[in-house]
């Protein structure tokens, strides 16, 4: 029974995934229809981040009151329900309607599945784990892709998405009975929701708010903007960026499955430095002029950079700030992760507007700076 309720919970990461790059990839073919800026994919990235934060700062009450059994069902239902109405949506302001319960759906179920892990799991299964979301993610471009290229509209690519998403949501409702709690592991109602203030006093956990912030940032502009970078910097057409955009989700999914066995020897600590380095290097492809091939390797190192940080912060959450306070606190985590989803991709669309898109590499280094100072602040902080 255990090891299946871990089979579904890999399932469940993969499903967190598979709408993550669907609007970065799709993006290219859809703003034309709606005569709409480019840059209005900011907009609908901002609102469903706006989503995730609001559920996210209720995860510690909702999974004391419902399990993360039940949270994790009728968020992916929520999100399923979400991508059908993309696919049904005629002008934009639908498109924004429909971003709410698409982030609605997000931010609870990443916040209360993510604490489940880093406190009954060792680290190499949140890194494999989040290998699943990176191939959800990864399959999300990839159908978009296909279904541009097919002759198909991106409303099919976005449909086809919405269809997995509702098988998903049956196997999670069908697996409630395996989520009770196992003898020895604690329980998720132990003790009630800490307040707002009550975190914040926590030492470190500002700083690794910001952490969340900066990594976030990064991951969600390089994901929204990789493909438009192609597009308008590199004169790519928008179907193939549509399918290199996805190089980004490759990246972070095949670094966090080696990534699950370099935790066996490397601490937590250890492989968030060594991803930031990496992250440097295809930041740094991405400012070389070697056109497309050196674009399309940055994006790459990039993702593969990001594969050990987003799991390994997480993961040491328990350690760095106690397993009673561990879901308040991935609880702000997860709210300040979208609040940086929510407006690093917005003010780029803003200054590539105006700037050009070629400012993206720029835009990804000022970030990464942050990111990792404010790591090691923490670090220091939770150690002294």
């Amino acid at each position: 029974m255990v090891q299946l309720l871990l089979f579904i919970i890999y399932l469940s990461f993969i499903s967190l995934g598979l709408p993550d790059g669907l609007l970065g990839s799709g993006w290219p073919a859809m703003y034309p229809e709606f005569g709409v800026k480019v840059s209005c994919a900011g907009i609908i990235s901002a609102i469903i981040s706006v989503g995730t934060i609001v559920s996210s700062l209720q995860s510690d009450r909702l999974t004391r009151r419902l399990g993360t059994g039940k949270v994790t069902a009728l968020s992916v239902a929520a999100t399923a329900a979400a991508l059908f109405g993309f696919s049904v949506s005629r002008s934009f302001g639908a498109l924004c309607l429909w971003a709410i319960p698409y982030g609605l759906g997000a931010g609870s179920v990443d916040a209360s599945l993510n604490n489940y892990v880093a406190l009954h799991y060792e680290s190499r299964h949140m890194s494999w784990l989040h290998c699943m979301w990176g191939l959800g993610a990864s399959i999300g471009p990839y159908v978009m892709a296909w279904a541009l290229t097919g002759g198909q509209s991106w409303r099919m690519g976005y449909r086809y998405v919405g269809i997995l998403q509702i098988l998903l949501t049956a196997i999670l409702f069908f697996s409630l009975p395996l989520w009770k709690r196992r003898p020895g592991q604690g329980t998720e109602e132990e003790d009630r929701a800490l307040r707002m203030g009550e975190i914040l006093s926590i030492p470190g956990a500002k700083e690794v708010m910001c952490t969340f912030f900066g990594y976030c940032a990064l991951e969600q502009t390089a994901a929204l903007w990789g493909s438009s970078y192609l597009v308008l910097h590199l004169g790519m057409d928008a179907e193939r960026a549509a399918g290199f955009g996805c190089l980004f989700f490759v990246g972070i999914t095949v670094g966090r499955f080696l990534s699950g066995f370099v935790t066996m020897k490397v601490c937590d600590r250890d492989m968030i430095r060594m991803g930031s380095a990496v992250i440097f290097l295809g930041i740094l492809a991405l400012l070389v002029p070697l056109g497309e091939n050196g674009a399309l390797v940055g994006l790459l190192l990039i993702g593969f950079g990001c594969a050990p940080v987003y799991p390994c912060v997480i993961h040491a959450t328990p350690a760095h700030f106690g397993a009673e306070r561990s879901q308040a606190v991935i609880g702000v985590q997860m709210a300040s992760a979208y609040v940086g989803t929510c407006l690093a991709p917005p003010v780029f669309g803003f200054l590539a507007q105006r700037i050009g898109a070629g400012l993206m590499p720029w835009y990804l280094l000022i970030i990464l700076v942050m990111m990792a100072g404010m790591h090691e602040r923490m670090l220091k902080k939770v150690t002294e």
